[in-house]
């Protein structure tokens, strides 16, 4: 059906005005996840020899792995035969395996297993999660919860955890999933997440006394939207009655009010959330978690429409319009690192070192933004 205007007449709230805001068309916006993912998949085709802006790594690590987690929920809204053949050529090419076998605790070696177990169930067949399946197992069967000391990493594995819980039916999965978000949460740095303030600290090393260049925290944008991208993933697959959904809950709103206290005038997010001047400008992958999450949370009832619809359609309008080159090459993305001062300068035209995490996250962005209604 045809979108309608989100607001038919202008409301008035506590004596405000709030503006009509318009949905994305959706054949719009079908349009251009497919011009973005099919100018990556032209790219990349050999997914087997990973070329990138001055580092070469194996394709299954983190940043493969988010890429393809966008691809497989492009996939579900457009399932096109070649996404899936391009997903399922590269995770057996790596024999669904993980770098560093199955006895890495590194979650950036597990995100890749989010793609596994999306792949596993279109067509179950044990071989694809068998790996990912006891690389988790071992999490789970030994004490340690600490791993997860870098916010990036909740991610990276936390998601799984939820994905397995709810495949396999064992609360096993749940209950060290908690544990180890509890640590980083509550633990490492003296806790990673600002409670008061609703944004996570990237590591330790970035925990008060440390501060931005105008005195504030160090808040990095696209470190939260990996927390808030994990929190989103994790709540669409755990139970209404898991033992500690209301937790994870009160985190997703206490971070979408954050954030949408500290959105640019012209919908982006800056690299540094809370200090516009530590280099400030546009940038796309954080934004896109955000956008992603957010969506999210309306269409699944958390976050009130009226309150966060205008803050999405600004966000992935600027997206599109700012980020997107007419070939469909993603613009503004900053490339790896852990603080805003990282992979600088992020511009229009700058290539990031790896290209495949931004396009991915573009793309669980944009898969969310289709389906509002």
């Amino acid at each position: 059906m045809r979108r309608q205007l989100l607001f038919v007449l202008a409301l008035l709230i506590g004596g405000g005005f709030l503006s009509a805001q318009t949905l994305p068309d959706r054949r719009e916006t079908l349009k251009v996840l497919i011009k973005v993912n099919d100018c990556f998949m032209k790219k990349y085709a050999d997914y087997t020899r990973p070329s990138y802006v001055g580092k070469f790594r194996p394709s299954n690590i983190w940043t493969r792995g988010v890429y393809y987690e966008g691809l497989m929920a492009l996939h579900t809204i457009y399932p096109r035969s070649d996404y899936y053949d391009y997903a399922y050529d590269w995770a057996d090419f790596h024999k669904w395996g993980l770098r560093g076998g199955n006895t890495t605790r590194n979650a950036d070696d597990h995100c890749c297993g989010q793609a596994y177990i999306e792949l596993y169930k279109i067509s179950p067949e044990s071989d694809k999660i068998k790996n990912i399946k006891a690389t988790m197992d071992m999490l789970v069967n030994t004490p340690q919860v600490n791993d997860w000391t870098w916010i990036d990493a909740i991610q990276m594995g936390m998601p799984i955890f939820a994905q397995l819980g709810k495949l396999i039916g064992e609360q096993k999965y749940y209950d060290k999933m908690w544990q180890m978000y509890s640590c980083s949460r509550n633990s490492i740095g003296g806790g990673l997440f600002n409670q008061k303030e609703g944004l996570w600290w990237r590591d330790a090393n970035f925990v008060p006394p440390y501060k931005e260049p105008n005195g504030k925290n160090c808040f990095w944008s696209r470190g939260n939207g990996w927390v808030y991208t994990a929190l989103t993933r994790v709540l669409n697959e755990i139970p209404a009655n898991e033992s500690h959904r209301k937790e994870y809950v009160t985190d997703f709103m206490a971070m979408s009010k954050a954030l949408k206290a500290c959105q640019r005038e012209d919908g982006f997010w800056n690299v540094s959330l809370h200090d516009e001047s530590n280099y400030g400008g546009k940038e796309a992958s954080g934004t896109s978690l955000f956008v992603y999450g957010m969506a999210w949370g309306v269409r699944n009832g958390l976050l009130d429409k009226q309150e966060y619809l205008p803050v999405i359609i600004k966000a992935w309008n600027a997206l599109v319009k700012e980020c997107v080159h007419p070939n469909g090459f993603l613009g503004y993305v900053q490339g790896s690192g852990k603080e805003p001062k990282d992979s600088q300068p992020v511009t229009y035209k700058s290539v990031p070192d790896f290209e495949d995490y931004g396009v991915g996250c573009f793309l669980l962005a944009g898969t969310e933004i289709y389906k509002l209604d």
